[in-house]
């Protein structure tokens, strides 16, 4: 598996290792040298906070139909 290096110096961190590691956006990672000359990929710290729209993703705790929903945002009566 390769990656190509752009202008700036950069890779792409490939699909399935950004899955394995568990690197999101806002991840850090650190690169260390071997004694062999490999390059290793360590992600570092806690996950990267949610965002606050994340947060309140599924928090709507209301008993209220969709049409009623609706109505109460519209300003229906």
């Amino acid at each position: 598996m390769g990656s190509r290096v752009t202008r700036k110096g950069q890779v792409t961190i490939p699909k399935r290792v950004r899955d394995y590691l568990g690197i999101a956006p806002g991840s850090i990672v650190e690169f260390e040298v071997t004694p062999d000359g490999r390059i290793v990929l360590v992600k570092l710290g806690a996950p990267p906070e949610p965002s606050r729209f994340e947060k309140l993703r599924g928090t709507a705790p209301t008993k209220l139909t969709t049409d009623q929903l609706m109505a109460l945002l519209r300003g229906d009566d």
